[in-house]
């Protein structure tokens, strides 16, 4: 689990996971990297990867231990400050520096370690909102799920970009960009089972946009719109919507809201292309930064970084709504994921 230190975050936490219950029994901390704001584990290696949210930004690599995470050497700049989000792309690793408005790849040597110098890719334009979108702001980045593509979201250009990398420096080479609806924010998004379906979700404008995802020609076509803005917030309360799951089996999408501090549930029962509304239920905390789907889809994770905690949910196998079942201190939580 990643905090941030400078909001009085112990760093990466690691925890057990009990198989029955889902609950988690905290084990141990580490803070030898500021803000740690999320983190990606490759499992054909077992390296734990964590951004360093920092204006120089950087990457740490970890290796999981009975006695903690072990660091694969120091960290390593990604020539790009604020580095929100990365993921692990075959051999190179890729940050998405909000800050900077870029996209850094990095190699990933034999042993799981990367290594510099970063390949950046600036990303260029803005959006209406003057506060929050006055020039590029990468939110996220990954791979296409046969691995030819690399999407990045951004929040300040109100857009998606499909990139081509390079086989042999792993640069990354712009090849298409979607246009989002105008001011709407575009945070993160989430791919379905079925390869041909992308949810992207929303920040300024609490939406999420339906897109049909064509793997040949890389090119992403909004499709549909879904509202999320809930219902009954106090005057003043604005809702910022955070992080988007799709359940493994592809019957549901799962999106944590903050402000209104819910989780929402939109049942696919219809189809991939037609989510509609079944509830929302409380995060359990404070402002759900991330939200983790556990890998057989049966448990969510939120967490909820002002109220400094993990909470964990039962899924509903009939509705897909998730129950409360538990909760642990993780002082300005960030992100979860699963080793």
């Amino acid at each position: 689990m990643g905090s941030f230190t400078s909001g009085g975050g112990r760093g990466i936490t690691t925890a057990a996971v009990d198989p029955h219950t889902g609950a988690l029994t905290l084990l141990s901390a580490t803070d030898a990297l500021a803000d740690p704001s999320y983190l990606a584990f490759d499992r054909g290696t077992g390296v734990l990867y964590a951004v360093s949210e920092a204006e120089r930004g950087a990457v740490g690599a970890f290796r999981p231990t009975p006695e903690g995470l072990t660091a694969l050497g120091p960290a390593v700049p990604v020539d790009g400050s604020g580095p929100t989000h990365l993921s692990v792309a075959g051999r190179r690793l890729l940050t998405a520096n909000y800050t900077s408005g870029s996209v850094s790849s990095l190699v990933i040597a034999a042993d799981g370690s990367p290594s510099g110098p970063a390949r950046v890719l600036v990303h260029r334009g803005s959006g209406p909102d003057a506060s929050r979108q006055e020039r590029p702001h990468a939110h996220q980045v990954l791979p296409d799920p046969e691995g030819r593509w690399v999407l990045s979201v951004d929040l300040g250009t109100d857009s998606v970009r499909v990139c081509a990398p390079d086989g042999a420096t792993g640069a990354l080479r712009l090849h298409a960009e979607t246009v989002l609806r105008s001011g709407s924010g575009p945070r993160h998004l989430a791919f379905h089972p079925d390869g041909r379906t992308v949810y992207v979700l929303h920040e300024l404008e609490p939406q999420l946009t339906v897109c049909r995802w064509d793997p040949g020609a890389g090119r992403l076509e909004p499709v549909a719109e879904v509202p999320l803005a809930p219902e009954g917030l106090p005057e003043g309360v604005r809702a910022h919507p955070s992080a988007v799951v799709v359940s493994p089996d592809g019957s549901a999408v799962w999106v944590a809201v903050r402000g209104a501090d819910t989780i929402a549930t939109l049942s696919l029962a219809d189809g991939p292309e037609e989510p509609r509304s079944a509830g929302s239920v409380p995060c359990g905390g404070s402002w759900p930064r991330d939200l983790t789907a556990d890998p057989s889809g049966r448990r969510l994770y939120a967490a909820n970084e002002h109220s400094g905690d993990v909470t964990w949910f039962d899924v509903d196998r009939r509705t897909g709504l998730p129950r409360p079942a538990g909760s642990v201190a993780v002082p300005a939580a960030a992100c979860v994921v699963f080793g």
